[in-house]
């Protein structure tokens, strides 16, 4: 079972290094759903960008989005 833990320790700190994000790994991130994390992807709420065909999250896009979150009317109430 120890091997288990460290084995998703090691995970997350090579997570923790990448520069662009699947929206999955987004998802995971924020603890939200995948299904969630590409409607707010598709809305423009997070960020996002296009690699070839393929669609990425910017990891500092995260931080800048939580933040917007904590600073807007809604969130207070």
């Amino acid at each position: 079972m120890a091997e288990s833990n460290s084995t998703v320790a090691v995970l997350e700190v090579a997570d923790s290094s990448l520069v662009l994000l699947t929206v999955e790994e987004a998802a995971r991130r924020l603890r939200i759903g995948r299904t969630t994390c590409f409607r707010l992807v598709l809305a423009g709420e997070i960020e996002s960008v296009t690699v070839g065909r393929l669609r990425r999250v910017p990891a500092d896009a995260l931080p800048a989005y939580v933040a917007k979150l904590r600073h807007s009317p809604a969130a207070a109430a």
